[in-house]
């Protein structure tokens, strides 16, 4: 039973420390929990993504796509090109900011949202490498206990996503303001464009 608790821990701790880290996903999780817009469904696709993505690299389909490595590479031009386009839109916001709440929310804006977490967690090609591929390889070298540090690692996401688009709205006082989503949005812009234009022109 110690090793079993030592073995979850160790892939929850393992998990959290990758997912933590700024990124296209969690900042569109931020920035629907401050406006309280479709905020379980982001937080559902996000964690559920992560828990397919970590079952499949504790199976070991890790090793099945370095065999084939221009499966990454294509994965790398379109979330490179994606990540660009949401760069520029946020831009846009970055020069035309304003406050957002939850009743400014139109009422298709739903599922644009959820296309939209589903396309950066999918053409990421960062969540593959952290969870099919690192996430992978360290479970596998806990042998028989390789899916209970995977279980860990997605209670990991889990946790992590529903306390970001939950407890975002702790910050609406703040980011009501339009100057504060001017920086916001321009951070993401620069970090979003960064990002894309690098995985393109490594692809």
């Amino acid at each position: 039973m110690t090793d079993v608790l030592t073995t979850a821990a160790a892939g929850f701790g393992t998990g959290l420390s990758l997912i933590v880290a700024i990124g296209a996903q969690n900042a569109l999780v931020l920035r629907q929990g401050v406006r309280r817009e479709a905020v379980a469904a982001v937080v559902v696709i996000c964690a559920l993504s992560d828990a397919v993505l970590i079952a499949l690299g504790v199976a070991g389909v890790g090793a099945v796509v370095v065999a084939w490595p221009s499966a990454l590479t294509v994965v790398s031009l379109l979330g490179g090109v994606f990540l660009i386009v949401y760069g520029l839109l946020a831009a846009r916001r970055a020069f035309r900011p304003s406050a957002l709440h939850a009743q400014d929310a139109p009422p298709g804006a739903k599922r644009g949202v959820m296309l939209a977490c589903l396309a950066m967690t999918w053409l990421n090609p960062h969540v593959y490498l952290d969870t099919v591929f690192l996430l992978g390889s360290v479970a596998a070298d806990r042998g028989p206990l390789r899916w209970t540090f995977g279980l860990g690692a997605i209670l990991a996401s889990v946790c992590w996503f529903a306390a970001l688009g939950f407890g975002a709205r702790l910050l609406s006082g703040v980011l009501a303001r339009p100057s504060s989503w001017r920086v916001l949005d321009g951070l993401v812009a620069a970090m979003m464009i960064g990002l894309g234009a690098r995985l393109a022109l490594t692809a």
